[in-house]
């Protein structure tokens, strides 16, 4: 098979991956706490090409040639999001690069930046409880990794005083490895390390504001004009080399 085939190949398989990526942190653009991937690329399959016309060349001094391309990876984008002022007291926004709210997300310890909280009353052995949870109803952690109850006050008003200090966060040594749920949800992996509880002097919460998304949409779309110019080139490649194919199968019949 002519290499032309697999360089073309893996061109277009890899410009798809990068334009899936590119469209998930488009669609993500306005996700509370959403942090965005970028395309890591690789040269894919090496040979040695030797250049001494008298074959005398040492592997030190010989030419490695990749033929084709892969997605290597593709990294989060830890960057702090812009804060959006809400006015609502159980909306929390993380002034920190690599700090990160605990949540137990049915019975697993899930780890977010989206701060857009509430509260869920309930019955436990006929008293009521109030918990803070986040949007989709899990329970949002202390440094102990224990559920935050809410207290009322005298009127029957949530009692807010000193919600914020107690609210659990974390952080890794490096959160670009950590483990993606979705968007918003990240786990910790052995090159993330484990979570640390971390001091005020860390970070800094802010209470009635939330933080957006980190993505740039003037650079995700000249990225997706980048990839699709790529893209276009690299089922040409393939058009090519199959026309070519077609014009030595016939001089061979000839």
């Amino acid at each position: 098979m002519n290499i032309a085939f697999y360089v073309g190949r893996s061109g277009i398989i890899a410009h798809s991956n990068s334009l899936n990526i590119s469209a998930q942190n488009v669609t993500n653009i306005s996700s509370i706490g959403y942090k965005a991937t970028t395309t890591d690329f690789r040269e894919l399959i090496y040979n040695q090409m030797d250049q001494n016309i008298n074959k005398e060349l040492d592997n030190e001094h010989k030419i490695l040639n990749g033929h084709g391309v892969k997605v290597q990876s593709d990294p989060l984008q830890f960057s702090q999001g812009q804060f959006q002022m809400t006015e609502y007291d159980l909306d929390f926004a993380l002034a920190s690069d690599n700090c990160l709210f605990a949540v137990d997300r049915r019975g697993t310890t899930q780890y977010t930046r989206n701060g857009a909280f509430d509260a869920s009353v309930e019955n436990e052995n006929g008293t009521d409880h109030i918990y803070l949870v986040t949007s989709d109803g899990a329970y949002v952690l202390d440094n102990q990794n224990q559920k935050i109850e809410i207290p009322k006050d005298e009127q029957g008003k949530l009692d807010i005083d000193g919600l914020t200090n107690r609210i659990g966060v974390f952080y890794f040594e490096n959160p670009y490895a950590l483990f993606r749920y979705d968007g918003q949800s990240f786990a910790p992996t052995p090159e993330s390390g484990e979570p640390q509880v971390a001091t005020p002097g860390q970070y800094d919460i802010l209470q009635g504001a939330i933080e957006r998304s980190n993505v740039n949409l003037a650079k995700e779309m000249s990225d997706i004009i980048v990839t699709q110019k790529a893209y276009a080139f690299s089922a040409k490649v393939v058009q090519t080399a199959d026309e070519v194919e077609d014009i030595v199968n016939n001089l061979r019949q000839g």
